[in-house]
């Protein structure tokens, strides 16, 4: 495959932090990369120096001549003055090269109408400054997928996605012939879209050859790996330390070589590992909570003459990890607003017990040039960091004793060093995490997360659900992470459409192989026939019905038995040795762990095996 990116010594400094260090790095065509890493680390640096929207400091980014890339910033911006459709319709001709391929106005507008009523934008001549943050993002994505390109760079294209938007946009990426660069924190997704993942840490970048999953076990390997060479270089540099205070002195030859190898060792640094949000102590911090939880009797609540919620009732029972589920728009944010006394309600009623407190996590955390704005969700990015959470407390009840703001906000990863920097300063992620540490420094007993994962590292995120399997209290959420909801999740309560909400036990994707799909949600194979309605002759446009393997499945199914009859062969081969070499304990040992390794990977093999016969009787079923 050829290259379509090279970057080479790329550097880049903000605000006095070091993100990219002399690094390099290149695509290749056809590749679909995953950008993982730290908030604040640089991710979407890197992806806005790709694009082209951002200069690095020293280095420089080569591109493939005639290369059409389509670009969705975290945040993206459009002229107010448009309508939805002709800001849409400007994006997407934006794009370096895009009108190269001739692609006719009515074509365009046609793909456009389309995605954007299947991402629930229904009407396109209203202006777009009146539509939500939320529907922007979606607006944006449209007119990135819309623009034939060769190569699509995307930052966080699954916020504000319903369930069936998200899976769509995974089965139409899974199948894009381009190349693909991605930033997002749904590990389902990551693990069906890409095929490498480059990890930014520290500066420098570490690249995988495989999807999420796989880059979790090869870097638990990677750093075994740099703690087995770091133990090695201690147990050497103790020796030739020892060796120097012995008094040697630098005569001969030989005892040059021993100083030069101790300085070589000593300037040598080990391993250096990513800082990880320190929450363990904090799931203590709950205060007490008495008998009464949060009771909900009869619960209706109507906008603009649409029923969004009808005759709700739940007894909240302590320790509930509950969610609910629905699409776009049916009133999920809705309730956890009533829920939290920021939305009125039509009727029915709500009796929250006197030791309830409830901490909230809200959806989007809107700017307030104003310090005189008193809500939650509102950040004043004129604020220091150490005062926005000072406000809300000055210290915190954990396990360890009371602990000071400035600490746990240590402990969230803005070291002394930037507490007092402006929050104007903080990337998205960053942001979101500090309104996380707020939330708890409330000493909640009641956790109300409003899709908590948009936005944040799948590192944060991997902290956060230990954190909440140990915290003392209920948590309640609205969220599309599938992983998020899999993983948190024991009791649902989907919004049907009459605005009922029906209750399920189980995790997200119980329910889904249950009942199909969310209600109201458009299907898959609905949306894959009409975006094909209006392909044109760029592999862009190339949606394939999915009933067969993803490509790595079907490659892994054609080689599988192959695979298994080796492992097998030479499981026999050495039982044979074993016996040829039953005095040579050295080879005796040897073959042994060999033997031991081959088992597991048959083991493993097998387990596959089965796994896509399964997949594979489906597919001929379906047929």
């Amino acid at each position: 495959m050829a290259s379509i990116i090279n970057a080479e010594k790329i550097s880049k400094t903000y605000t006095g932090r070091v993100l990219l260090d002399d690094v390099d790095f290149s695509i290749q065509e056809g590749e679909h990369v995953g950008i993982v890493g730290i908030n604040g680390t640089g991710k979407s640096t890197l992806l806005r120096i790709v694009a082209g929207e951002v200069e690095p400091d020293s280095g420089e980014v080569i591109y493939r001549n005639g290369m059409v890339m389509s670009y969705l910033p975290q945040t993206p911006e459009f002229d107010s003055s448009k309508t939805v459709k002709e800001a849409v319709r400007d994006m997407a001709l934006s794009n370096k090269n895009t009108e190269a391929y001739h692609t006719s106005t009515a074509d365009l507008d046609a793909k456009i109408a389309n995605l954007l009523t299947r991402f629930g934008i229904d009407n396109h001549d209203d202006m777009i400054s009146n539509l939500s943050g939320g529907q922007r993002k979606r607006a944006a994505l449209v007119a990135v997928l819309v623009a034939p390109s060769d190569f699509l760079l995307l930052d966080e294209p699954t916020n504000h996605l319903d369930y069936d938007m998200v899976e769509w946009l995974e089965n139409y990426l899974e199948n894009y012939k381009g190349t693909i660069l991605l930033i997002t924190h749904d590990r389902y997704f990551l693990d069906s879209v890409t095929t490498r993942i480059v990890e930014v840490t520290h500066g420098k970048l570490f690249s995988y050859d495989t999807n999420y999953s796989g880059f979790l076990e090869l870097k638990a390997e990677r750093l075994q790996m740099e703690e087995s060479s770091e133990h090695t270089r201690q147990n050497i540099l103790r020796k030739e330390i020892a060796w120097m205070q012995r008094g040697a002195r630098a005569r001969s030859t030989k005892q040059k070589a021993h100083i030069q190898r101790y300085e070589a060792l000593l300037e040598k640094s080990g391993p250096t590992y990513d800082s990880k949000v320190d929450i363990k102590q904090v799931g203590s911090i709950g205060s007490r909570m008495g008998k009464s939880t949060i009771e909900i009797e009869n619960l209706c609540k109507s906008f603009d003459g649409k029923t969004l919620i009808k005759n709700f009732s739940y007894n909240f029972q302590h320790h509930d990890r509950v969610a609910f589920i629905g699409r776009n728009g049916c009133g999920k944010t809705t309730l956890m607003k009533i829920l939290t006394g920021r939305e009125n309600y039509d009727s029915g009623e709500i009796k929250i017990g006197q030791t309830i407190q409830i901490g909230y996590y809200a959806q989007e955390i809107t700017e307030a040039a104003s310090k005189n704005v008193g809500s939650i969700e509102y950040m004043d990015p004129t604020m220091k960091v150490i005062d926005y959470i000072r406000n809300t407390a000055e210290y915190i009840k954990t396990s360890e004793g009371l602990v000071s703001a400035s600490s746990m906000l240590d402990r969230f990863l803005f070291p002394p060093s930037e507490q007092y920097s402006l929050i104007e300063k903080l990337s998205g992620g960053e942001r979101r995490r500090l309104n996380l540490l707020r939330v708890l420094m409330e000493n909640p007993n009641v956790l109300i997360l409003d899709e908590p994962t948009n936005d944040l590292d799948t590192e944060t995120l991997a902290v956060l659900e230990d954190f909440l399997d140990s915290f003392d209290g209920i948590v309640i959420t609205v969220s599309h992470d599938r992983y998020f909801l899999d993983r948190m999740v024991s009791r649902l309560f989907v919004f049907e459409l009459d605005g009922t909400l029906k209750p399920f036990e189980g995790s997200y994707t119980e329910y889904i192989k249950k009942n199909g799909a969310i209600p109201g949600s458009v299907s898959l194979d609905k949306a894959s026939n009409s975006t094909n309605k209006n392909s044109d002759s760029k592999a862009t446009w190339t949606h394939e019905k999915k009933v067969k393997f993803t490509y790595k499945e079907q490659k892994e199914w054609e080689t599988i038995e192959e695979d298994i009859e080796k492992i097998e062969n030479r499981l026999s081969e050495i039982e044979d040795e074993m016996v040829k070499f039953a005095t040579d304990f050295g080879k005796l040992n040897d073959l042994q762990k060999e033997n031991e390794k081959l088992e597991k990977d048959l083991e493993e093999k097998m387990e596959r095996w089965e796994y896509l016969s399964d997949i594979y009787e489906k597919i001929k079923a379906a047929k």
